[in-house]
């Protein structure tokens, strides 16, 4: 039943043309290995020109071309970051807000309360963030904050915790249901979707689910569930 509802899942995700930036969180088959899925995609210049960039075990987002930025407060920011045990993932800046929280011995869910959705009218743009504890927590955690069903108004804050994991399985969140304008956000719950053994087959999986004319870069990080070392790979458009 998994498998099947995971195949299904995994052509709905290839099928839409703009899910807009995501995270996957799961598991590798044998069950060693927590896995970290965020890609980026973009339909306007200052959206395109950006690439992933690895540094001492983290990643940021930059622009390729500085030339061509206009507004980097929403595209530039660090997507991947780990505070001791804990692996965050985020499409914003929100990952710092996590770790920062973390720090203080604050929880996932109250580093969150206090952020709000995207300023970016009209989409809106939810911010959807996850995490992972190495011998802390068995499964993770994922949330999404986004506008209410009365609009920019008011802020819905979903958190999902999965408290067991499905070895070869893991949990997809997105920005968006699909392309529009403005956008619409992502509506219901994460949904299921395979997760390969070996990073280099996650990588081109879900690259190329995405649409190729939209998708910007995609990163994959895995942990090893005991020892807590880490391994990043990374697909940019660009360069």
């Amino acid at each position: 039943m998994f498998k099947d509802n995971a195949v299904a899942n995994l052509s709905r995700l290839s099928q839409n043309t703009y899910p807009g930036r995501g995270i996957i969180l799961g598991v590798t088959p044998d069950d060693r290995k927590f896995v970290q899925v965020y890609w980026i995609m973009g339909r306007s210049e200052n959206s395109r020109n950006r690439i992933f960039v690895q540094e001492e075990g983290e990643v940021c987002t930059r622009a390729f071309d500085p030339s061509k930025v206009k507004d980097p407060s929403l595209i530039i920011y660090s997507p991947v970051r780990s505070y001791g045990d804990f692996h965050v993932v985020s499409n914003g800046d929100q990952t710092d807000t996590v770790v920062e929280a973390l720090r203080r011995g604050r929880t996932f869910e109250s580093a969150l309360s206090g952020r709000t959705f995207e300023p970016d009218s009209p989409n809106y743009t939810p911010r959807i963030t996850g995490i992972m504890e190495v011998g802390g927590m068995d499964g993770y955690k994922l949330a999404i904050i986004k506008p209410g069903e009365s609009g920019p108004e008011t802020c819905l804050r979903a958190f999902y915790h999965y408290d067991s994991v499905i070895p070869g399985f893991g949990h997809c969140i997105h920005t968006y249901t699909g392309d529009g304008d403005p956008l619409p956000a992502f509506d219901g719950e994460p949904y299921l979707l395979p997760m390969p053994a070996k990073t280099e087959e996650t990588l081109h999986l879900y690259w190329e689910a995405l649409n190729p004319e939209n998708r910007i870069s995609l990163l994959v990080k895995q942990i090893h569930r005991e020892t807590g070392v880490s391994t990043i790979s990374i697909i940019n458009r660009l360069g």
